[in-house]
């Protein structure tokens, strides 16, 4: 029999459907390929036990002919997400231990839709960071390898440990959270494709909080259409979350395979910077020239306020994660520190001290700074202000254009070693994917090509606001255009 970890989503669901494989088989070859690649420490934890249970009622539920559009699929969960009773700590010291009783509302979606969990997948703690560096379980391994060395590289982050199981098929799809762009740019570093839908999509019921008005989950496939049937499954409206919009769920999967002839395709002249890599800037000329022939306009538009996105970011994201993370201190869940005789002050410090990492103590000062009396005008209103000028940016280009082409990342993915020691170095690569978040819109990466060292490079496409569709529609031509057939592994 053929691996069957080769099939896709779609492949794979129709295979189950015929009964030319189970959901108990499929399970059973992640399983065992997830144990030969421990190596990528793509996950902090397995859960063979459950994914069998599950994958046995899946079986059941295809004989009886009540499938879901996800059944006897295997996935992986990033470790954001709170699942019943299984170890959900945002890769995070200050965590360890926690088992939720309660599941988030995406989890519980797409295994109400028939998919079967393999794991919790590592990333960077909290989401912050954008290279898999900064978890408390140690980094994650990209399985690609560049031509000229054997450098480990990183898979990019925050799910990168996502991204990676994608790329070494240790799972059929991943879900991860996107923030500043931690669905697409690991995406991009592991030539697999991610899709952040638009804020209130999909529930953050949950979801571990980073940054509340800036977080949405989303999946990370290894096809167009693979990322169309997950979002279809994880979306939908809750009323456990007041971010979350009364919206219909659209048949994703449906806009692909339509044509783009007539549609109108904008280039960002803000983006074509001096200091742009002539790799990327080579990629996104092909990905332009793809669409064009495939009977879509390209057009010139102007994000005059995208310069400042990365700074509005970096105020916007800390000041709301120092609200959110004030929660963990030791009190009622999760690690606590403390001695005999210690005071109610020390033990939160001793506490917080030791339960977060450098990156998120990092972030909490950068946001309560911002967020202090003096400082709260001139940093955190001002941001806002400006987000609103971004925002308005989008809304004067889709009057123009469909759909926004960008490339994804300004770089293909480096080593474990090459990490900047400047904290701004890093956040840099979030350059393409921040205006996004801060405007609320969806936007998808797909692989578009290979760097002249062999790792894949990916192109970003910015749709409106609630029209995923358009971006499955143009994503799944700009696919078939690209012809991305390598692999990692």
């Amino acid at each position: 029999m053929a691996d069957l970890t080769e099939f896709s989503i779609a492949e794979a669901r129709e295979e189950l459907k015929t009964k030319r494989i189970s959901a108990v088989q499929l399970t059973k070859a992640y399983l065992e390929r997830m144990a030969a690649l421990k190596n990528l420490n793509a996950y902090i934890i397995d859960t063979p036990e459950i994914a069998l249970a599950s994958a046995k009622i899946s079986d059941e539920k295809i004989a009886a002919g009540k499938a879901g559009i996800m059944e006897g699929i295997p996935i992986a969960v990033k470790d954001l997400f709170c699942t019943r009773n299984v170890l959900s700590t945002a890769c995070s010291r200050i965590l360890a231990g926690f088992k939720p009783p309660y599941e988030s509302t995406v989890t519980a979606n797409i295994f109400g839709a028939g998919a079967v969990m393999l794991g919790k997948t590592n990333m960077d703690e909290f989401a912050m960071g954008s290279a898999n560096l900064n978890s408390f379980y140690g980094p994650v391994k990209n399985p690609w390898k560049r031509k000229k060395d054997d450098k480990i590289l990183t898979p990019g982050g925050s799910s990168g440990g996502s991204a990676a199981a994608m790329a070494a098929r240790i799972c059929a799809g991943a879900l991860g959270s996107d923030t500043g762009g931690s669905i697409r740019q690991p995406a991009s570093f592991t030539g697999t494709v991610g899709i952040k839908p638009s804020y209130g999509r999909c529930s953050r019921y949950g979801m571990i909080a980073f940054a509340s008005s800036l977080d949405q989950a989303g999946p990370i496939a290894g096809t167009v259409r693979d990322a169309a049937i997950m979002l279809e499954a994880i979306s939908g409206f809750d009323e456990k979350d007041s971010t979350s919009a009364p919206k219909e769920t659209p048949k994703f999967e449906l806009a692909l395979g339509q044509d783009i002839k007539g549609l109108k395709v904008g280039i960002p002249k803000e983006y074509l910077s001096d200091k742009l890599d002539p790799e990327i800037k080579k990629l996104w000329e092909d990905g332009a020239d793809w669409l064009k022939k495939s009977g879509a306009e390209i057009i010139d538009i102007s994000l005059p306020h995208s310069k400042y996105a990365l700074p509005v970011y970096y105020i916007i994201a800390p000041a709301e994660a120092s609200s959110n993370l004030a929660r963990y201190d030791g009190v009622r869940y999760g690690l606590r520190i403390a001695e005999a005789g210690d005071s109610l002050d020390m033990m939160y410090m001793k506490t917080r001290g030791e339960g977060f990492g450098p990156e998120v103590k990092r972030r909490i000062m950068m946001g309560t700074y911002v967020l202090s009396a003096g400082y709260y005008d001139a940093y955190y209103r001002q941001a806002q202000r400006v987000r609103k000028l971004i925002i308005r940016d989008f809304d004067e280009a889709f009057k123009k254009v469909d759909v926004i082409l960008t490339p994804t990342t300004p770089s293909a993915a480096f080593a474990l070693d090459e990490k900047p020691t400047d904290p701004v170095e890093m956040y840099l690569n979030d350059i393409f994917t921040v205006p996004v978040n801060l405007a609320g819109i969806p936007a998808i990466s797909v692989p578009g090509g290979l760097s002249k060292d062999g790792l894949p490079l990916g192109l970003q496409l910015i749709g409106k606001m609630w029209d995923e569709e358009m971006l499955f529609r143009v994503g799944g031509v700009l696919e078939e255009a690209a012809g991305f057939k390598a692999r990692a592994l």
